[in-house]
């Protein structure tokens, strides 16, 4: 199994990787100059995201600037809005479901170590190390709405429909309808939508 595989697999994987590296590095290229672009060149921005992330739905703005580990790894669906300073550190899958709205400075992290210390390097010897990186994916439902500054972890599913507050860290997954947040990020209470459940917390 090579290590892209690995990677993709939610195995440990070695990211010194000479594929992996190049992967990192036409990402972090591609997203340097997405971000130059004037504001008003949408032919531009259209034609460097097509390039940069793994899909991208009809009517979907990514404000910028717009940061990436991987960019393949993101796909974003229809009528999306991701705004300005978001990081998606793609080392996993990130699923964007449509309609959903992503406010500015939100991070959304995929990238995992081991808890035990020992357990987060490979010993090269003369005291060098190389880290042990893992991946969890991220899911985000439809007609989502994100709040900025908010951090969603590895792991997690956000409903459809959910909303999550400014500020928010989400540890753990958000059923459908929710309206969430704190750190860590809980469910408040659900959206009128809700049938059956309304304002059941």
């Amino acid at each position: 199994m090579t290590e892209l595989e690995k990677k993709q697999s939610g195995e440990i994987y070695d990211a010194r990787d000479p594929e992996l590296r190049r992967q990192y590095h036409r990402a972090k290229n591609l997203a340097r100059e997405y971000n130059m672009l004037l504001s008003e060149d949408a032919e531009g921005k259209e034609r460097i995201l097509a390039e940069l992330v793994g899909g991208v739905g009809k009517n979907s703005r990514v404000n910028q600037p717009f940061y990436v580990d991987y960019g393949n790894n993101i796909h974003i669906g229809d009528n999306c809005l991701i705004n300005m300073n978001c990081s998606l550190m793609d080392t996993g899958r990130i699923t964007i479901g449509r309609n959903t709205l992503i406010g500015p400075d939100v991070k959304i992290y995929t990238a995992m170590h081991d808890k035990e210390p020992a357990g987060r390097f490979w010993d090269l010897g003369d005291g060098a190390t190389a880290i042990k990186t893992y991946a969890l994916p991220v899911a985000i439902g439809e007609y989502v709405w994100i709040g900025g500054g908010a951090m969603i972890l590895p792991g997690v599913t956000i409903g459809n429909h959910a909303v999550i507050g400014a500020g928010s860290v989400v540890r753990d997954s958000i059923p459908d309808y929710a309206v969430a947040c704190g750190n860590p990020c809980t469910v408040k209470y659900y959206c009128e939508e809700k049938k059956d459940e309304k304002n059941s917390i």
